[in-house]
């Protein structure tokens, strides 16, 4: 039973710390990039694919619990490529209005400069969906 929670958690871990390694400066390691919304790969997707893979091996594709973590999956997954990379557009769009507005010192006090990458793109997900399914079907395959 522990297993539906630590291979979703481990997939999201491993998706994080290789973001780490991929987004980090060749010369120094950021560990910022750990916890980054975006980029590659798609931690939302590795722990949602990861629920979804293990389930569907451990209780049939025809168990609740397989079918409520492909729903989960649709939402979370819709979300990281649409709804978060909107809001990104939008942190973009104010930090370009508050650079044109420099002159007015108030502005740069008050409202801090946004996030303007927080979505997936399509790539990044499908790696993210990789790693989930590969780390759960060998915990799958080694563990249950």
């Amino acid at each position: 039973m522990y297993l539906y929670l630590i291979l979703p958690l481990a997939a999201g871990l491993v998706a994080q710390i290789s973001k780490l390694f991929i987004k980090s400066n060749r010369r120094e390691i950021s560990f910022k990039n750990i916890s980054a919304y975006s980029g590659m790969p798609s931690g939302h997707s590795a722990i949602i694919i990861s629920l979804a893979t293990f389930a569907g091996l451990k209780d049939g594709l025809a168990s609740p619990l397989f079918a409520l973590s492909v729903i989960l999956s649709v939402i979370i997954i819709r979300d990281a490529l649409g709804l978060r990379r909107y809001i990104g557009q939008h942190g973009e769009f104010l930090n370009d209005l508050i650079k044109d507005l420099k002159n007015d010192q108030v502005l740069e006090r008050k409202y801090p400069h946004l996030l303007e990458k927080i979505g997936h793109t399509p790539a990044q997900i499908i790696v993210g969906g990789l790693i989930g399914f590969l780390i759960s079907w060998l915990g799958y395959t080694f563990l249950a």
